[in-house]
């Protein structure tokens, strides 16, 4: 047979396995997808069975055999399963990083997501004043939740920390010099970089000093007649260690009221509490960088501060009117849910109950023993059926904050011999865990696959000796 017969021999063979599709209407019919007539859109359903059908005949184009009628039903099962499984469902998180971004960062506290959750349901006072039953601001609850926190004059919260400083920016400074220390233009996640949003807003960036060493001096040379405003921005993600030199806030903020500038600090993170207390780095807390002169602080609702997500800003009255007054203001504000949480969370500072409600100040609290404890009843659930070891570990903080710094921890390791003895892999393994319900994200480390205790939350251990024993047969 010569390549032309193999051509002409390999087109009529896949046009004979095309012609074993069947029509959508066929499918429509099945006994398997009745529920699914019934009970869904009928577009949604026609759509699904069209693209597996058309994904088929893709897999036999490239010289794969037609499925089955049975294979074809449990991939249009499959699709609309994923379709109306949500994404967004609660998960284990056993990796041993505490605002893990992928993970969505902070979990809430629970008077928080009751907040948020009552917020969504029920209609809300937002914008109107009970007392007097007139139009008011959506401001006015947290305003003075923070002021009270911070020490700040005034506040305004919008969607994100991104969206804080480029709404600062734009309202305060467009058109105008702002002075960036080098070493302090920084990208962090997401691309965000600071040359870029001071472009975007309108601002002039000068750079100053090193990538390592900026002197005062350095922002002092720099100022003219066209500057508006200094820059502060903390490393969020990164260190950079051993010759190095940045000026205090302090000393930014007595250098630019000297001529008449103002100081805006990126604070990222935005803690309200000590991380030292816990044997961390110590994180610069807004209250501290609004006592050492900063005009106006943005920083982050869902990082240290433990709440939803929010770009929060605070200082000064008449620079948080200003903003508050742009434009672009209302493209980013908050919405009620997210105000509702916010302030939940912050209430818990004010009762000086942070480290018994909000999970990520009780992960960074709690006892090591009492992680080690709760590893060896994990492991004593299990039996002597799995080889489990209770092992030491270093949790990190994440999520942009305190790069470097670890807690002490505690974790369960399944060993690699452990999978193989049951004919998995570690990566197998892992996958299998995150296919559950709740799904389990634990980190491989070492031939091991471990599960921080610290960052598993105490409600959802017998969940996660459940998983692990049926993972396992036990």
């Amino acid at each position: 047979m010569d390549e032309r017969q193999t051509v002409a021999a390999a087109s009529q063979e896949r046009a004979s396995e095309l012609r074993k599709l069947p029509s959508v209407a066929t499918l429509l019919q099945a006994d398997e997808l009745a529920p699914f007539v019934t009970t869904m859109h009928h577009d949604t359903l026609v759509r699904t069975i069209q693209r597996v059908l058309a994904e088929s005949r893709e897999a036999i184009l490239a010289g794969e055999p037609a499925p089955s009628h049975h294979e074809l039903i449990a991939r249009v099962q499959h699709q609309l399963q994923v379709l109306f499984t949500p994404k967004l469902r609660p998960v284990i998180n056993a990796t041993g990083v505490i605002l893990h971004t992928n993970l969505g960062r902070a979990p809430l506290s629970e008077d928080a997501a009751i907040a948020m959750a009552e917020a969504a349901r029920f209609y809300t006072p937002l914008e109107l004043e009970l007392e007097t039953g007139r139009r008011g601001g959506r401001m006015r609850e947290l305003a003075t939740l923070l002021r009270e926190l911070t020490g700040a004059e005034a506040a305004l919260v919008v969607n994100n920390n991104a969206a804080a400083v480029l709404l600062v920016l734009s309202a305060l400074c467009a058109g105008r010099d702002v002075i960036v220390s080098r070493g302090q233009a920084v990208e962090i996640g997401g691309g965000f970089r600071i040359p870029d949003v001071l472009a975007q807003s309108g601002a002039r960036l000068v750079e100053v000093g090193t990538t390592n060493r900026t002197y005062v001096r350095d922002y002092a040379a720099a100022i003219r007649p066209e500057t508006v405003a200094i820059l502060s921005v903390h490393w969020s993600n990164f260190r950079i260690v051993g010759f190095t030199v940045q000026p205090t806030l302090s000393e930014l903020a007595e250098l630019a009221h000297q001529h008449g500038l103002w100081l805006i600090a990126d604070l990222g993170s935005g803690a309200l509490l000590d991380t030292a207390r816990y044997g961390l780095a110590h994180e610069p807390m807004v209250q501290e960088e609004l006592a050492a002169g900063a005009d106006l602080v943005c920083f982050s609702g869902d990082k240290l501060l433990g709440g939803p997500q929010a770009g929060i800003i605070v200082g000064r009255h008449d620079l948080v009117q200003r903003v508050a007054a742009h434009p672009l203001a209302r493209a980013v504000r908050a919405d009620k849910t997210t105000l509702a949480g916010l302030a939940a969370t912050l209430r818990h500072y004010l009762r000086g109950e942070a480290e018994q409600k909000i999970p990520i100040w009780r992960m960074m609290s709690i006892p090591v023993e009492a992680l080690e404890q709760r590893c060896q009843t994990w492991q004593h659930a299990l039996g002597a059926a799995v080889a489990a070891e209770v092992v030491p570990s270093e949790a990190a903080v994440g999520g942009g904050s305190l790069p470097g710094s670890t807690l002490p921890s505690w974790a369960l390791a399944i060993p690699e011999s452990t999978a193989r003895a049951r004919g998995m892999s570690l990566d197998a393994l892992a996958a299998a865990l995150r296919k559950n319900n709740p799904p389990v994200v634990a980190r491989l480390e070492e031939h091991r696959l471990m599960f921080d205790a610290r960052t598993v939350l105490p409600e959802q251990d017998t969940q996660l000796i459940a998983i692990l024993r049926r993972t396992f047969s036990v």
